[in-house]
């Protein structure tokens, strides 16, 4: 099942929120960062990779429409020639 680039966009800002909530910087006694922290690092990189994958496929839906609209805009020019 593939979802549409909107799909997509919202699965992307749920991710990246719950990264942010889950994920708040605190202090650590032992010295380093623990486990839960660390998971939430890489859930943070990967919902900035997603984000960026989002706006590169927005901005191809975005190309593809314009010269979906192009075409359209081609053929009713020929359309009209032809009727007169």
């Amino acid at each position: 099942m593939e979802l549409r680039p909107s799909g997509k966009v919202l699965l992307g800002a749920c991710a990246l929120l719950l990264a942010l909530t889950a994920c708040q910087k605190k202090e650590e006694a032992a010295g380093g960062p623990g486990p839960a922290e660390q998971a939430g690092k890489q859930i943070d990189q990967a919902a900035s990779k997603a984000g960026d994958e989002l706006s590169k496929l927005g901005e191809k839906a975005g190309e593809k429409m314009q010269e979906a609209g192009k075409k359209l805009q081609e053929q009713s020019a020929e359309s009209e020639k032809k009727k007169e």
